[in-house]
């Protein structure tokens, strides 16, 4: 993808984001940029995006000293917790805490980095077997559980909605978050801070930043499609 193929894209959707979040305060873009190279990504900032997120530890650690210094680099895949290591004082993110040996692996990394994580606790609202995340029952104590463990700062909620042709078919799925973020927001639990909702992607972005998101992942609606390795 060239240049101005790129910055048009961020600039239509910066625009169209912003006018479905308007009556929420705005939503903030993550480029989701697994799969991109340094370059390209770095023409990103040409644009307004200072959020990447990336899938793989991998991926990111074999580009990550090419981006540019300014981003924000968010963790937002699955993560193993013998991944934690290499990414712990690489990240200003990590999304997608789903479970408590994960949230004990990142506490005991980052005392031992001497760092503070802001971590996204990841929730399973449609209860898809395949996708994680931890269920709605299960939510609550491991928020408690995260608001006890030094070294790791819950900052809010992410998820990742069942594929569907229409987005107005996952949209009560989205209001559901909101629900939640509001709630955990206002029950003031213990280092728990509901400053970010992170959901919604290229196929149902819009819905998401009517029904509340803070912060869409937008990968293939940025960068075109995926040329995957």
């Amino acid at each position: 993808m060239n240049r101005e193929e790129l910055l048009s894209n961020i600039a239509h959707w910066r625009e169209r984001i912003g006018e479905a979040s308007a009556r929420w305060g705005g939503c903030e873009i993550c480029a989701v940029s697994k799969t991109v190279d340094a370059a390209t990504i770095n023409l990103a900032w040409e644009g307004g995006i200072r959020v990447l997120g990336e899938n793989r530890v991998q991926e990111l650690l074999g580009k990550i000293d090419d981006l540019n210094p300014g981003y924000s680099i968010h963790l937002i895949g699955q993560l193993q917790t013998n991944k934690v290591r290499p990414i712990i004082d690489r990240v200003a993110m990590i999304q997608s805490v789903d479970r408590e040996t994960l949230a004990r692996e990142i506490s005991r990394r980052a005392v031992a980095a001497g760092v503070e994580m802001p971590v996204l606790v990841q929730v399973n609202i449609a209860r898809e077997s395949q996708k994680s995340g931890v269920d709605e029952e299960g939510l609550l104590p491991l928020l408690r559980l995260c608001g006890e463990l030094p070294g790791l700062h819950v900052r809010g909620l992410m998820a990742i909605m069942p594929i569907a042709e229409d987005p107005e078919a996952v949209r009560p799925y989205f209001r559901r978050m909101r629900e939640w973020f509001e709630r955990l927001r206002d029950m003031d639990l213990p280092d728990v801070e509901m400053r970010t909702l992170s959901m919604g992607m290229s196929d149902d972005a819009i819905v998401a930043a009517e029904e509340g998101a803070t912060m869409v992942r937008l990968g293939r609606a940025l960068f075109g499609a995926r040329h995957y390795q």
